[in-house]
């Protein structure tokens, strides 16, 4: 498994749930044995890597907004504002 099939894994998931946790990510390519994936965040726990997210970033840019606070994506709405990070 590479980047772009995590990304596409990604949007596969987001489009039969309609959100997608950072966490399911995580376990899913910890299962997937894509160690090189991940990558630690400042806090020691595992996080998905860079290169994935720059992957689903390529393929999400202007239909996906990331929710900080409960570290999920979610599919944007006519509220969102530009950017990618979703406003409270």
């Amino acid at each position: 498994m590479d980047a772009i099939d995590a990304a596409k894994w990604m949007l596969s998931e987001l489009d039969r749930s309609g959100c997608l946790y950072q966490d399911d990510v995580v376990d899913y390519l910890v299962k997937a044995k894509a160690d090189p994936l991940l990558r630690e965040n400042a806090d020691g726990n595992l996080a998905v890597g860079r290169q994935v997210l720059s992957a689903f970033l390529s393929l999400t840019e202007t239909t996906v907004v990331w929710v900080k606070p409960e570290r999920y994506w979610r599919w944007r709405v006519l509220e969102d504002e530009p950017g990618r990070e979703a406003r409270g």
